[in-house]
């Protein structure tokens, strides 16, 4: 009974998380790794999991549990038109490799290393989406030649050290590509397959025979975590999908940037100050 009791709180937790990432995937494009990933780490802290490998274990399960967000927010985006399926074909191998790169890099640096990268990528994402610059681009349309594989590797390779589902770095990066934000949300959608299967297969892989993992851990991933967190996560996906669709370009915008402006101050404070 006191086992019981001990992990009630910690199923509370995450039965919350996932509801939160769910509405946030379908209203963000994200996977809800934005929301999963810092709580994850809370609660992952509270039940003594060891800080050199708590990010870890909190990315690895993020990037599962995106596996089954993303599918659902995908299918709702694209019953909306949104989903620029040219995009995926150009870009989708690309991310493929970057997001087993990051993973397998990610398996080999400190837990502090992946905090302050998450931290300061979402800061710099933030404050773009927050700014009023809506009509900045870099480019009248998506990079072609030479410099075409930069964007996706780019981002799969950040967001699967982050445990991410791509939404945080795609929509910021196809708005300044000239995109129009309705597309960007709905194409990052299914952009978080292409990275969650492959980040998590990675993290799976390095995390094996690690004795400092928690309890029902594979690899570094937790599958306490996912069975709980997933299966909410995908049954509130397609309410912010529909969300996203009654509000305006700038609405998006700033809704999308205040929430990853408080998500990289809590995680910037917990890496340098405690």
């Amino acid at each position: 009974m006191d086992v019981v009791n001990d992990l009630l709180p910690l199923a509370a937790m995450m039965l919350v998380t996932g509801a939160v990432a769910g509405v946030l995937a379908g209203l963000l494009g994200v996977g809800g790794g934005i929301v999963i990933v810092p709580v994850l780490d809370v609660a992952l802290s509270i039940y003594g999991v060891e800080p050199d490998i708590r990010m870890h274990v909190a990315v690895a399960t993020s990037l599962t549990c995106i596996i089954f967000t993303s599918i659902s927010s995908a299918r709702a985006h694209h019953q909306k038109g949104s989903v620029d399926i040219r995009l995926v074909r150009a870009w989708g191998g690309w991310i493929l490799f970057g997001a087993l790169a990051g993973s397998v890099a990610a398996s080999s640096v400190n837990s502090l290393v992946l905090s302050a990268i998450f931290g300061i990528v979402a800061l710099i994402v933030a404050l773009k989406m927050l700014l009023p610059a809506d009509n900045i681009t870099l480019s009248d349309d998506i990079p072609t030649g030479f410099a075409a594989p930069a964007p996706p590797l780019l981002i799969g390779g950040l967001s699967s050290m982050m445990g991410i589902g791509g939404g945080t770095l795609s929509v910021p990066v196809l708005t300044l590509l000239n995109q129009p934000i309705h597309r960007a949300v709905g194409t990052a959608a299914l952009f978080g397959l292409l990275i969650s299967l492959p980040g998590a297969a990675g993290f799976i892989v390095s995390g094996f025979n690690d004795y400092r993992l928690p309890p029902g851990s594979f690899g570094f991933v937790n599958l306490i975590g996912v069975a709980l967190i997933a299966p909410v996560t995908v049954m509130l996906a397609p309410v912010g999908a529909r969300i996203a669709h009654r509000l305006n370009k700038r609405q998006l915008s700033t809704l999308f940037g205040s929430f990853l402006l408080l998500v990289s101050l809590r995680m910037l404070y917990q890496t340098f100050v405690g």
